[in-house]
């Protein structure tokens, strides 16, 4: 890695009542894909929205390049490139309009007709943002946000609402960044986004920090372990199910068990026992190997995605 792009020290943020941030601290490498993972209302778009000089921090250091995002003004801006949550233009602004008029707002500016063509929208160069389908817009959103080849962009939910294939098109274009060495700030909720796309990622939840690394980092504490997920005919104690054979760690969501076991084989062998005991059915299996989705679980007792 290179040196520090991105720092954040000790930042809070408060919305009357509710913390929104609270002490929330990292550094981004030049050249890294740093992910924000965390469930919606974690506090992701709060920390990229104080990066982006988009609002103020009550408390904290912040530098992007070096700069203060409330005092650099027009530097700032030359420096940064951002696709936000949502992104709307007037309905009848042509794609071609649009990146020239973006363009025009750089002192350097990358060539709109090539970019165009990168994202695969040469051929809606002349139709009007109302005719778009949404994975367009979202590209159209991508290629405004390197119209300046920015030193570093932020991308707050960049495949959220879009369908599997149009995002697996986004994964594709955030991967190409990552190849020509753009320091890129991801925000998701999706576990295999942060899993295929960040060099590392922080795993987030009501406003804190609460693991951070890569993603084979954070998985290692995992390591050994097969999640298991189990449907009964009827329910269960989570008690004796985190006594099955290999068990470390049993939680129920809405009627679905999860196990977490060093020992897979004998855990099942043990729960067909225990289910033919009690005279209950199983209705469905399913195991996996750790991910993401475990860490946040053994940390919070919650689903990513609840």
């Amino acid at each position: 890695m290179g040196r520090p792009i991105i720092q954040v020290e000790n930042l809070f943020k408060s919305y009357g009542a509710v913390e929104a941030l609270r002490g929330v601290s990292f550094v981004v490498e030049e050249g890294e894909v740093f992910g924000l993972l965390g469930p919606n209302g974690a506090g992701k778009t709060s920390t990229v929205e104080i990066l982006e000089g988009m609002r103020t921090a009550d408390q904290g250091l912040i530098r992007v390049c070096g700069l203060d995002p409330q005092k650099a003004g027009n530097e700032f801006k030359q420096t940064v490139g951002a696709v936000l949550q949502s992104t709307s233009l007037p309905d009848k602004l042509r794609v071609k309009e649009a990146i020239d008029l973006f363009a025009n707002f750089y002192r350097h500016r990358a060539n709109t007709d090539d970019l165009l063509k990168r994202f695969q929208l040469d051929e809606k160069r002349n139709a009007f943002y109302s005719h778009l389908s949404g994975g367009q817009k979202q590209r159209l959103a991508l290629a405004m946000a390197l119209v300046s080849d920015p030193l570093v962009v932020f991308l707050d939910e960049p495949t959220a609402g879009l369908d599997p294939q149009v995002r697996r098109e986004i994964y594709d274009i955030i991967e190409q960044l990552k190849r020509d060495r753009k320091t890129v700030l991801l925000t998701t909720h999706y576990i295999e986004e942060a899993e295929r796309l960040c060099d590392r990622v922080a795993i987030v939840d009501h406003g804190k920090i609460i693991a951070l690394g890569t993603p084979r980092e954070l998985k290692h504490g995992s390591a050994g372990t097969t999640r298991i997920e189990i449907r009964l005919a009827r329910p269960i104690t989570n008690g004796l199910l985190s006594h099955l054979e290999g068990v470390a760690d049993c939680r129920e969501f809405d009627g679905t068990y999860v196990l977490h076991s060093a020992r897979a084989p004998q855990t099942i062998v043990a729960l067909v026992k225990q289910l033919e005991a009690q005279s209950n059915e199983l209705q469905s299996l399913e195991m996996f190997s750790p991910s993401l989705e475990d860490v946040f679980i053994e940390l919070t007792g919650r689903r990513l995605r609840e």
